[in-house]
């Protein structure tokens, strides 16, 4: 299966539009018990959501999985830190664009590819608010275009 395919679980659309995607890359997640019973019941928001490279190793930040409602001892803290499956050598090229070329590294989307959990990260330039006005008027035009289109 090609990456990003899967049973789409959560989806950042903020981080599309306020950062243009370079590059990306799947990876798995470290998770704890009932995680993963949270992640497939859809509980899960990376609205917040970075990745930063420490020691060697990629974590993931301030993404909110709800505790699983049936775990009750067993239970995660939420915004736990995670950490990220990469080979040594994605993470030595994503740690090296973020320290030269000012980018950041963001979760795009978490799917389920085999019974696994997987992440979708994104090497992301930030965009200026000109940017991000001229974005949606884009997207505006191209949507009155295609209702126009539509009724021909």
């Amino acid at each position: 299966m090609p990456k990003g395919d899967g049973k789409l679980i959560a989806q950042n659309k903020k981080a599309r539009h306020d950062y243009t995607i370079i590059d990306t890359l799947e990876a798995g997640i470290v998770l704890q018990g009932t995680e993963i019973k949270s992640i497939r019941n859809a509980r899960i928001n990376l609205k917040d959501g970075f990745v930063r490279i420490r020691n060697g190793e990629a974590f993931l930040y301030n993404v909110h999985i709800s505790p699983y409602e049936q775990g009750n001892l067993f239970n995660h803290d939420p915004l736990r830190t995670r950490k990220l499956l990469l080979h040594r050598k994605q993470i030595d090229r994503l740690y090296g664009e973020m320290k030269s070329a000012g980018m950041t590294v963001v979760p795009l989307k978490v799917y389920l590819k085999d019974g696994f959990a997987k992440v979708l990260i994104g090497l992301a330039k930030g965009k200026k608010e000109y940017d991000k006005r001229e974005t949606l008027k884009r997207k505006d035009q191209e949507r009155q275009i295609s209702r126009v289109l539509k009724n021909y």
